[in-house]
């Protein structure tokens, strides 16, 4: 995207050349990429924004990346409602041109949430690009279309333009937190919240309950590091509300997320206009940050501040809300920051920090649910091949809530304080309904792969040879949805199973007359 002096932000090409963004798509992209001068950034930015995809439009992902999100945590899964747009910003000073600066954006759109990896690799091309132009970038989607497809807790190693990028992906089951190699997604943890470590477990609090959180910054990469530093901090768990890194006038949602006639909505927001100053004062959580360096010094405890301190973009960093957490104040963890910073521990250590005590701390919450929702699945023994897969019992909140006393989060968590309301609080959020409904989901095809387990394992054939041919037909029919519902679904069946269940429906149709076999063969997949 360039800027022209008379028809201002346009896009000067797309690459792959066959791919489509809607005219409302392109607009609203060449606004945002844009980095207009109140923000005041001379030289080379990177930041991310998100994007609501028109509606209407076909999903097109290839079926190996439905594969790979299968085997993916729920936080990297693709996103099929939003677009992420990962851009390289440069604005400096060129007194050849009339506008007096040259004034460039590169940007990458994916529904992948793949912030390290997308952020890296425009940082290794965009400088080349700006120099080289076209031509380069079709070399760099030459390069890309040679990737492999990503594996699920393996490394990868990307070539692009002659450099090898090294990254993991986390599989599902990961817990281990590495700090030699970067993953696809990862963000500078502490980086982003230093300037408000005193109050990381407020702000954990806040964003597990999906409350409605604005990040008021100097810049974009400030604004939308901090925001997608929020999301991640209760992983594993997915943050389910929406949320924009970068938000401008320019979104659709503008005038849905400014209003004063309604409650704020559930999402976080990362600002850099001083209009949002005023537009979200009424917002009941608001973070501001000043510029994010690394302090060579202890940063100062700063207490929390009052919303209405705050007047303007231009008021003191801080937290300003008036919650009170559920939880007692976690020291230890402060502490340890604090002293890694006298001994000038490297950022990506204190990271690490930070990101293990958030996983253990969601971990302690979220295992509670885990192990009462399991209580929910049927037993085996009720799975009856002759019988539809049993039903999922009721989630109940008093039922869980009793079995907090002696399986809560005490078990894993030293931290004292109302565990109970915030249990109460967090039933009442999206991330419990979106939590919820992934884990009904995942124990519903579960229930229908132990239901063709069961079918399997049964001699078909004998019973078709104990029955009409009209039940018989029916039976095979529904086998053959089965199977059909397998591929589609993609329960976690294995194929050894399928293949079985397949020569049982071949074995049941050549014992019947020629004239049904032709038309059962010809009906669906066999």
């Amino acid at each position: 995207v360039g800027f022209d002096l008379e028809l201002g932000q346009a896009v000067e090409v797309i690459y792959p050349p066959h791919s489509k963004l809607t005219d409302k798509e392109v607009k609203y992209c060449l606004f945002v990429v844009y980095v207009f001068p109140h923000v005041g950034c001379l030289g080379d930015t990177q930041f991310c924004f998100r994007f609501r995809r028109s509606p209407g439009r076909k999903v097109s992902l290839c079926c190996f990346l439905d594969q790979l999100d299968r085997d993916l945590p729920v936080y990297l899964k693709k996103d099929s409602a939003y677009y992420y747009g990962y851009v390289y910003f440069r604005q400096v000073r060129d007194k050849s041109l009339k506008r007096g600066y040259f004034q460039k954006s590169l940007v990458l759109i994916s529904k992948l949430p793949y912030v390290h990896l997308f952020r890296t690799m425009l940082k290794q091309i965009a400088p080349e690009y700006f120099e080289k132009s076209e031509a380069f970038l079709e070399a760099v989607c030459s390069d890309v279309d040679r990737w492999p497809p990503p594996v699920p807790g393996k490394v990868l190693q990307l070539p692009i333009m002659g450099v090898i990028m090294k990254v993991g992906t986390p599989a599902l089951a990961d817990a281990q937190i590495s700090m030699a190699l970067p993953t696809v997604h990862e963000v500078d943890l502490f980086r982003c919240f230093c300037p408000v470590f005193f109050h990381i477990q407020m702000l954990w609090e806040l964003v597990l309950l999906g409350e409605p959180l604005v990040v008021m910054a100097p810049s974009p990469s400030e604004s939308s590091e901090t925001v997608l530093a929020l999301v991640s901090c209760i992983s594993p768990l997915k943050y389910c509300s929406d949320f924009r890194p970068y938000f401008t006038i320019h979104d659709s949602e503008f005038k849905e997320y400014t209003t004063r006639t309604q409650a704020p909505p559930s999402v976080i927001l990362g600002v850099t206009n001083p209009f949002f100053a005023k537009t979200l004062q009424h917002w009941p959580h608001i973070i501001r940050i000043g510029d994010i360096k690394l302090p060579g010094e202890v940063p100062k405890q700063v207490k929390v501040k009052k919303l209405k301190n705050l007047k303007t973009l231009d008021s003191k960093p801080g937290v300003y809300t008036s919650y009170k957490p559920y939880l007692n104040k976690d020291e230890e963890i402060v502490k340890q920051l604090q002293k890694g910073v006298q001994q000038k521990r490297p950022t990506e250590a204190q990271s690490v920090i930070l990101r293990r005590y958030f996983l253990e701390l969601t971990e302690s919450f979220i295992i509670p649910l885990e192990r009462y929702v399991a209580s929910l699945m049927p037993l085996q023994k009720c799975i009856s091949p002759w019988k539809s897969p049993p039903q999922l019992r009721q989630f109940s909140q008093d039922d869980f809530m009793k079995t907090l006393e002696k399986a809560g989060p005490q078990l894993t968590s030293g931290l004292k304080g109302d565990w109970i309301g915030l249990y109460r609080h967090f039933l009442k959020s999206p991330n419990f309904d979106g939590w919820f409904r992934s884990r009904q989901k995942e124990m519903t095809q579960k229930l229908e792969a132990l239901h063709l387990e069961a079918l399997c394992n049964e001699n078909l054939v004998f019973w078709s040879q104990k029955h009409t041919e009209v039940e018989t037909v029916d039976l095979v029919l529904k086998l053959k949805n089965k199977l059909l519902q397998a591929d589609r679904e993609r329960l976690p069946v294995k194929t050894d199973t399928l293949k079985k269940l397949q020569t049982h429906i071949n074995d049941i149709i050549l014992a019947l007359p020629d004239d049904l076999q032709d038309i059962l063969l010809k009906t669906g997949t066999t």
